[in-house]
């Protein structure tokens, strides 16, 4: 069955391995990124979320790969950094879900993305632990709430191959590939799991 599933932060790695997947699937994508594109829109301003979900007008599903933290040692961080980041990939995809809401078909689907730091703590990621942490609790907690039969998981990949400048940080992790995490978001928009952690 085709779906129209709005893809946010799509000119990003993952973001593109998903709108890529999706289109070979036969699904239409909707393209949304922060500064390029026909659809544009800021995760961490819910006003750009609601103008963006008006604009489209409905659709099936949302898939977000967006999401920005900040990395650095703990006694460093100032409240600037942690207001950011929690307003960036925490608030930002709640309010992802909750502008959308009013948009998303019954027995849509939406998939978040949290990554491997929630389990997997390294030097001068506390923020990104703490963060992830967050997103993958609303993910548990939400699916039990959401209307009209509406699914909603979350992605958790590990440092991506095709991100090398980042392989330092994690040291003896194994990279994936993005399309394998690609394969993770089809599998929570189009499958029939709810309220799930897809680790990848």
């Amino acid at each position: 069955m085709k779906r129209k599933i709005v893809v946010i932060g799509a000119s990003g790695t993952i973001g593109k391995a998903v709108a890529k997947a999706l289109e070979e699937g036969g699904h239409e994508v909707v393209r949304v990124s922060r500064s390029s594109g026909g659809y544009r829109a800021d995760i961490q301003q819910k006003e750009s979320l609601d103008a963006l979900f008006k604009s489209i007008g409905t659709f099936d599903a949302v898939a977000n790969a967006a999401g920005d933290v900040v990395a650095g040692p703990f006694e460093q961080l100032t409240d600037e950094n942690f207001a950011f980041a929690l307003g960036h990939k925490l608030m930002g995809q709640i309010n992802i879900v909750r502008a959308a809401l009013p948009y998303i078909s019954d027995k849509g689907s939406f998939a978040l993305v949290s990554g491997v730091l929630t389990d997997e703590p390294i030097a001068g990621g506390t923020l990104g632990t703490v963060v992830n942490g967050g997103v993958e609790g609303f993910v548990k907690a939400a699916s039990h709430e959401l209307p009209r039969g509406i699914r909603i998981n979350c992605i958790s990949p590990t440092v991506l191959t095709e991100s090398p400048s980042y392989h330092p940080y994690f040291p003896g992790f194994i990279p994936v590939d993005a399309w394998k995490v690609a394969k993770a978001y089809e599998r929570a928009l189009l499958g029939i799991i709810n309220g799930r952690i897809l680790r990848v």
